[in-house]
């Protein structure tokens, strides 16, 4: 099988695309020694898209925000500041979007229920329920009083309290208090565990486990969380990175990710910070 770079690498390109984005990436890929689908495989970023970049065309990208991030992704991916790129795009492309997540577009119209009125006859009805209930209860102390009570108003004496064999009251045992969330650090260690929360926004993502099995795709609204666990890897795409709070196996994760950024991450047992 063949190492070297695909066919496509060799084409020629026009002279006033000499500086174009595409020609940067794809000139800068060449010189490390590496193919597209070598880029491809580490970026996971789809061949075809690959090529329509590196030919300048971006209408592959589906959108502003994800032609950005695949600028991002390739420029790391061969070596390349993706800054100047970035400028470039957003000069020839009207300026740089407005940082609003592109996950909306797959967020379904929620219909909003009618506001029921209250229901005034089933209230009346509780109502007199308890009255009644209250009266009965009321009469029936009133004429079972136990023998010996000693209250001043003729209603029975409080029931002594129970002491132990030494003559103390037994004290009494607090509840235990409630688990927070703060147990995310006991995770399992045989495993990969990643937690998600929508902290700044809100923010599509997808979630697959090492077998390809699809985790979550969906949307992330503002403050919701999510978490995962795979006895090997986690695959995460991010549609709004700068809007997500990300632990990893109990770790806080402190890449700052731009708002509106698509980020592609993998994730395995251990420290994420190792290695």
């Amino acid at each position: 099988m063949s190492i070297g770079n695909s066919p496509e690498d060799d084409r020629t390109f026009p002279a006033d695309d000499r500086d174009s984005i595409g020609r940067a990436l794809q000139q800068t890929r060449i010189a490390a020694g590496l193919t597209v689908e070598e880029v491809s495989a580490s970026t996971r970023v789809r061949i075809p898209i690959v090529h329509a970049i590196e030919e300048n065309d971006f209408s592959r990208c589906g959108g502003d925000v994800y032609a950005r991030g695949h600028i991002r992704t390739l420029a790391r991916a061969v070596g390349l500041d993706p800054a100047p790129l970035i400028e470039q795009y957003d000069a020839e492309h009207g300026g740089r979007p407005a940082p609003t997540p592109a996950a909306p577009l797959f967020e379904a119209e929620r219909i909003r229920p009618e506001p029921r009125r209250p229901n005034w006859t089933a209230a009346m009805v509780a109502a007199i329920v308890a009255v009644v209930g209250f009266v009965g209860f009321t009469m029936f102390n009133g004429n079972e009083a136990p023998k010996g009570a000693t209250a001043a108003d003729g209603g029975p004496a409080p029931a002594p309290e129970k002491a132990t064999s030494g003559g103390k009251p037994k004290p009494v045992k607090p509840a235990p208090p409630k688990p927070t969330e703060s147990a995310i650090a006991a995770v399992p260690q045989d495993k990969v565990t990643v937690k998600m929360t929508a902290t700044d926004g809100k923010s599509w993502i997808s979630a697959k486990a090492a077998n390809g099995k699809l985790l979550f795709d969906g949307l992330l609204l503002n403050g919701e969380s999510k978490t995962f666990q795979d006895d090997e890897r986690i695959d995460l795409v991010l549609g709004n990175a700068g809007a997500i709070e990300l632990y990893v196996n109990g770790k806080k994760i402190d890449d700052k990710f731009e708002s509106g950024q698509v980020e592609r991450l993998t994730y395995t047992k251990g420290d994420p910070e190792a290695g």
